[in-house]
């Protein structure tokens, strides 16, 4: 096979089908690299996720689309799909670098080592505080190398490859976390495999096969643990439809309210990331600005902890005894007495995961395929996770729908409508209904000073959460837990589900139990032990 001397609207296609299989094989190498700053979901499943919708974008194009076309659908799809830290500043890298594509038929040497520098600019700009050592130093790296190699293409496309690869060496070097814990950044990891899927497109150079997770040790004692209360603790995203005039102002608001900030787009359409302890204020700025949507708020904290129950329990997928029935359930995990409950409620098999450990679609699809039945119905349990599960039913024989369960106490209301003879699509429905019926609180501790709409919360206070942020704060476990069931049972409510994790004791289990009584006399309560990290109190009210 010659080299290519130009890439073609298919050439471009085809590296981004390919780097997106690249990730796909590397994710859980990718992810277990993630040390810096802070777990805020797996760097690889981000990026993964991210040129995945790039190439579900494709998926209505012709076979002989357009440049201007296949450069749209990278742009829209990257921006559209970008999720973490992670994502979002690959979305601005690719549409940094097809922007000067769109108006021409095939990309030269000189205009793709242009892109690359165009697409390093934009990026940097996006961050509102730049750090070397991370995906901005490879992707610096890239571009310089293929602005010194533009003779030719396969040159220029090998030099840029070469280049991201010893910048990517160098991360240690320039952060000591990641000194410390022995790894490159996980970012630049997940990067270099796109001019890796540009070789092999332009040359035909072989593709990188992932290293076995075995080989790849990160020294945690150190590292991670550094990282184990993490400051800020909230990780806000969302999509922001917004008057391009107005985005200036937006960026000093969240400059001073948070960090990791991360904005991409343009058009009237942004992508907007931060980390910070003011989740109010944080979606608050983009109503001054225009209309927010697809919101995300993860729990930074649940995240770190939720990871070390999961590296530390190594636990397999358990499967039952009992003879397979025609739909099974999949259902992922946090914590060994919550396995036990939905073991008891009729789940076939544990995936074990949370918020920072996602399990891979490999893992999902090995449940799956374990379960011996011919549908199949996942839990994900979490919102992270139901992306990776919407994945699951293409890879595998049996016929899989997810019911998108965001919490462990929408996964138990779910699981009440679960019906083994029925089909996987009659359960997801009628189990996602169900789900929808709970109302999910949260009672955990808070690690430093600040401000919310509940009031003023000390580093210690116990804070109760429910789906619009901290609705209780209090020196007690038990009056904060209290604080917020006052705040989200109503009279239309008949039965809240206690869910005791790692802090939680009998006095405090007492002091619920007793409150709701008085307060809410027709509401029944259950109460089981779920053992999940960070939380000592989960709440479910339906």
């Amino acid at each position: 096979m010659t080299s290519r001397t130009k890439l073609s609207a298919a050439d471009l296609r085809a590296a981004m089908t390919t780097f997106a299989g690249l990730l796909r094989s590397h994710k859980d190498v990718i992810n277990r690299l993630n040390v810096f700053p802070v777990p805020d979901g797996d760097t690889g499943t981000n990026m993964t996720l991210t040129v995945e919708s790039v190439v579900a974008a494709f998926a209505p194009l012709d076979d002989d689309a357009t440049m201007d076309e296949v450069c749209t659908a990278i742009a829209r799809g990257s921006l559209m799909g970008a999720r973490g830290n992670s994502g979002v500043i690959l979305s601005q890298l690719l549409r940094g670098l097809v922007e000067k594509f769109k108006s021409v038929a095939s990309i030269t040497p000189a205009l793709l080592a242009e892109s690359l520098s165009h697409a390093d600019v934009l990026a940097r700009q996006a961050v509102v505080r730049p750090v070397e050592g991370t995906i901005l130093s490879v992707a610096r790296a890239a571009a310089q190398g293929a602005n010194a190699a533009t003779a030719s293409l396969s040159n220029l496309v090998r030099s840029a490859r070469d280049r991201a690869h010893e910048a990517l060496a160098h991360t240690p070097d320039q952060l000591p976390v990641l000194r410390l814990a022995g790894v490159v950044d996980s970012g630049g990891s997940g990067l270099v495999l796109l001019f890796d899927a540009l070789c092999h497109v332009v040359s035909n150079d072989p593709l990188p096969d992932p290293p076995t997770l075995d080989s790849i040790e990160v020294h945690a004692s150190g590292a991670r643990e550094a990282l184990e209360v993490p400051s800020p603790r909230y990780e806000v995203m969302y999509l922001l439809d917004a008057d391009d005039a107005k985005m200036h102002a937006f960026r000093d608001v969240w400059s001073g309210i948070g960090d990791s900030i991360v904005i991409v787009g343009g058009d009237g359409l942004y992508n907007c990331h931060i980390h910070t302890d003011e989740i109010g204020a944080a979606v608050e700025a983009a109503l001054d600005a225009g209309r927010p949507r697809e919101i995300r708020v993860t729990d930074l904290a649940g995240q770190v902890l939720e990871e070390r129950w999961v590296r530390d329990a190594a636990v397999e997928a358990v499967e039952s005894d009992e003879p397979a029935p025609p739909t099974s359930i999949v259902a992922v995990v946090a914590g060994d007495g919550v396995g036990r409950i939905f073991k008891s409620l009729g789940v076939r098999v544990l995936v074990p995961g949370g918020q920072s450990m996602n399990p891979s679609t490999a893992d999902l699809v090995a449940a799956v395929e374990a379960t011996g039945s011919t549908e199949v119905v996942l839990l994900p349990n979490n919102s992270n996770i139901v992306p990776v599960a919407n994945q699951v039913n293409d890879l595998v024989t049996q016929e899989v729908t997810v019911a998108a369960t965001n919490s462990i106490v929408e996964g138990f209301a779910a699981l009440l409508a679960y019906d083994p003879n029925a089909t996987a699509a009659h359960n997801a429905t009628a189990m996602s209904e169900a789900a929808r019926q709970v109302v999910a609180g949260e009672v955990t501790r808070a690690v430093r000073d600040t401000t919310t709409d509940a009031g003023p919360v000390k580093r210690g206070d116990w804070i109760g959460l429910n789906a619009d942020g901290v609705v209780s704060v209090a020196e007690s476990l038990g009056t904060a837990c209290n604080g917020l069931l006052e705040a989200i049972i109503t009279a239309q409510h008949e039965l809240l589900t206690v869910i005791e994790g790692e802090g939680s004791d009998a006095v405090t289990t007492r002091q619920v139990t007793a409150f709701v009584a008085e307060l809410f006399p027709s509401v029944g309560v259950e109460v089981h032990h779920g053992g999940q990290p960070l939380y000592p109190y989960l709440f479910g009210v339906e």
